[in-house]
């Protein structure tokens, strides 16, 4: 059954500080994120769509699997999102294997209940930031290992590794680690797409319009990468030194099926 065939009654979420929303709102008042918004997707054309999201800030994939696959199984999703492993990625001890590991026993076990599942590839960070350019191979292997896994499953994947859209800063938060409001608009059309939501297509791979500032170069450009290193890798490299997570305290912000409400009119890439 296809996406545009398929009738959804319940969709669940799971992952880390992506699925959970951060970058897209605040927890002040409230976060949003690109799975609210393909909830929202999906309620246009499934009236009385229950939507679950597990996700916590700061999860390794082995703790999503730990923490979220039990409960996603219980709510009886018949489409799952599993999006997990930047975390992993960023530790030093980092093994592209296990991780996958960990995404390959939520696919199967999803899968084999019953529910569409979808995933997605991760951009090259170092396009998003200089400092991130020795993590470059670790993204190719871990993005390899997920295309085996789903493909093992029927999972579907959302390649959104692969248009450089993905790298426009505009589409980050100024932490750059995380989705801006438009990025997760743009995750969400992808997902979408990738699932044959009706109504969905391939506008979320093109390109932004033209800046009107252009971006930094030679000393402004340092200048820009010493203030984010202090705004947001110290406070991050700390954390790990202490053995804290920006999860810690957090629970899931939506852990049971409730209706979503679809907009008036589907939202477009911009």
């Amino acid at each position: 059954m296809t996406g545009a065939d398929a009738a959804y009654h319940r969709y669940v979420a799971l992952g880390d500080s992506q699925t959970e929303g951060l970058g897209d709102g605040d927890d002040a008042t409230g976060l949003r994120g690109f799975a609210d918004r393909l909830a929202e997707h999906l309620a246009r054309t499934n009236s009385g769509l229950g939507y679950a999201n597990l996700a916590v800030r700061g999860r390794l994939a082995a703790q999503v699997r730990a923490e979220q696959l039990a409960p996603a199984l219980a709510l009886r999703p018949d489409v799952a999102t599993v999006v997990a492993g930047i975390n992993d990625l960023l530790r030093p001890r980092f093994d592209a294997d296990a991780v996958a590991g960990h995404l390959e026993a939520m696919f199967a076990a999803l899968t084999t209940q019953g529910a569409r599942v979808a995933t997605l590839t991760f951009p090259d960070l170092a396009r998003i930031t200089p400092l991130a350019r020795p993590l470059a191979p670790r993204v190719t292997a871990l993005n390899h290992r997920i295309r085996e896994a789903a493909g093992r499953h029927g999972v579907t994947v959302a390649e959104t590794s692969q248009h450089p859209v993905v790298t426009d800063p505009r589409l980050w938060s100024p932490d750059r680690l995380h989705a801006s409001p438009l990025g997760h608009q743009r995750i969400a059309a992808a997902l979408a797409h990738a699932l044959n939501v009706p109504g969905a297509d391939d506008a979320w791979t093109h390109p932004l319009p033209r800046p009107t500032t252009p971006a930094p170069t030679g000393w402004r450009a340092t200048t820009a990468e010493l203030r984010w290193a202090a705004a947001f890798l110290g406070p991050w490299l700390a954390r790990r030194l202490r053995g804290r997570s920006s999860g810690d305290g957090h629970t899931a912000k939506r852990p049971q099926l409730t209706p979503v409400s679809a907009p008036p009119s589907p939202e477009g890439p911009q």
